[in-house]
């Protein structure tokens, strides 16, 4: 009997030992880990659009500067080339299309992009001011 009391008492004591370990003190608030919050989400603008460039008009045909730029404000053919012009009040741009070698549809190989007062300007700032948005 005495070694039945022996393991009541020995599993008493490890049940207690247990309870003082995990339970709080008396008049003490369990202290649980803070929340974690996610980081706030910060409000990120829209992105710009894509600046555009020469890379954007060298080897187009008609209908893709048309997409780019809305219609030639001038149109001349000369045999198989081709020169639209587009109009914006911070420039003008000229872009001279020609055939490929092999035959096809004429693309662009050249453009110019001046002022409205006729001065040279940046092609690149030219194209992207004409761009639509």
């Amino acid at each position: 009997m005495r070694t039945g009391y022996a393991a009541l008492a020995a599993a008493a004591a490890a049940a207690a030992i247990a309870i003082v370990c995990v339970a709080p003190a008396m008049g003490q608030r369990s202290r649980t880990a803070p929340a974690v919050r996610a980081p706030a989400q910060r409000h990120q603008p829209p992105p710009a659009p894509p600046r555009r460039g020469l890379d954007d008009v060298m080897g187009r045909d008609a209908r893709a500067l048309a997409a780019l730029f809305g219609a030639a404000a001038l149109d001349v053919r000369e045999g198989p080339a081709r020169k639209l012009q587009f109009l914006g009040p911070a420039c003008v741009l000229d872009a001279y299309l020609y055939p490929p070698r092999g035959g096809g549809e004429p693309v662009v190989t050249h453009v110019d992009a001046r002022l409205p007062d006729g001065r040279d300007t940046d092609r690149n700032a030219c194209i992207g001011a004409l761009s639509r948005r």
